[in-house]
């Protein structure tokens, strides 16, 4: 059960950050001090995501690779300056352990792949960020938690929008009153996904469709834009199980949020069309972004309509990537708990399962505190 006190301050030091006042997530790591991170997976989102990051990085440097592909990881190490000794594949992969270049591995894999991985880390004696979601399901997640702690190593998973500028901005104003009482929630996301073929698409690979991959940010982002847990969840799934990119997963769930103080957050999860939006209503105005969570982009606007466009002040890090991969090295080097821990991963995986079984069921599920 994730500690509600601790949640609270994690949303108030957001709040603080976005504000330009860094609290308790700008500690004092030495600048010219960089851990190394070793990446698993050398695919999209590892290779053309996270790795050009590193050059916006204080704290954290491009160490070791891992991939299934040696082709592949010659040319990506050649590219980088990562020497030969530090690549690793799937089957030597435990070798890390005798690695002392390496203080983080990054996993950035299908999803069914993540408890594995993660704990062999833990197992090989390095600190650990896995990328979202964070598994296939909450008991994988309850053993890399164990795992994790068992080996005395950090667990962080890959909430990009934890520091993302928009996001910290949103929660912020919202946390200041700014919009009044808080009274609803909405979020869209998805995006038109056209490779029938996709690992993504395959539920042994991904767990399931559209809400694990794209339909996990609403969630989220309801759980951190309102600073509460909700208490029960009612879910309806539209899935056409003749197109041959839903033979396995589903594509459209629409989820309601109930939570204690009374909001209720509406959100849809899609893989056929493209949505990108967050709004929150107050009794007094509203906080809209559109794109919300993207890459780039992202536009917020605060009042009663468009009328009034916000710019953030700057995030953590140079690019939200940059901000994360510091956050976990400063965590490493200040021995001080991230702010998505593994539980945050958990707490989403618990909660998508009602989703599905709501939606399965046709019922309202209640949720464990």
């Amino acid at each position: 059960m994730i500690d509600k006190n601790r949640r609270g301050l994690v949303l108030a030091a957001g709040g603080a950050l976005a504000a330009g006042a860094m609290g308790d997530l700008a500690w004092a790591a030495p600048p010219d001090r960089k851990l190394g991170y070793a990446i698993v997976g050398l695919g999209s989102y590892g290779l053309g995501v996270i790795i050009p990051q590193f050059k916006n990085c204080r704290n954290s440097r491009l160490v070791a690779l891992v991939s299934g592909d040696p082709a592949k990881a010659q040319r990506v190490a050649r590219e980088y300056g990562v020497p030969d000794k530090n690549i690793y594949n799937y089957e030597n992969y435990d070798q890390i352990r005798n690695n002392p270049d390496i203080d983080i591995v990054y996993v950035c894999l299908p999803v069914s792949m993540h408890a594995e991985y993660t704990i062999r880390a833990a197992k090989a004696g390095k600190h650990v960020l896995c990328e979202k979601p964070m598994a296939v399901s909450s008991a994988e997640c309850e053993a890399m938690i164990a795992a994790c702690r068992q080996a005395g190593k950090k667990l962080m998973i890959g909430y990009r929008c934890h520091f993302e500028p928009y996001n910290l901005e949103a929660i912020r104003r919202a946390r200041a009153g700014e919009i009044g009482k808080l009274r609803y929630f909405r979020s869209e996301h998805g995006f038109t996904f056209h490779d029938p073929n996709a690992w993504r698409l395959k539920k042994a690979m991904a767990g399931g469709g559209s809400m694990m991959d794209i339909g996990i940010y609403a969630l989220n982002a309801a759980r951190y834009m309102t600073g509460e847990e909700p208490v029960a969840v009612y879910a309806q799934e539209t899935t056409d199980r003749n197109d041959p990119r839903f033979r396995e997963v589903e594509d459209m769930i629409g989820f309601q949020l109930e939570f204690p103080s009374g909001v209720i957050g509406s959100c849809q999860s899609m893989y056929s069309a493209n949505q990108n939006h967050i709004l929150l209503m107050g009794d007094k105005g509203r906080i809209e972004m559109e794109p919300a969570t993207g890459y780039y982009g992202n536009r917020m606007w605060i009042g009663n309509g468009r009328e009034k466009e916000i710019t953030p002040p700057p995030g953590p890090g140079a690019t939200q990537w940059a901000g994360q991969l510091d956050h976990m090295a400063q965590c490493v080097m200040q021995d001080r708990e991230p702010i998505v821990a593994g539980e945050e991963g958990l707490r989403d995986l618990r909660i998508i399962e009602a989703i599905y079984r709501s939606a399965r069921e046709q019922k309202r599920i209640l949720l464990k505190a």
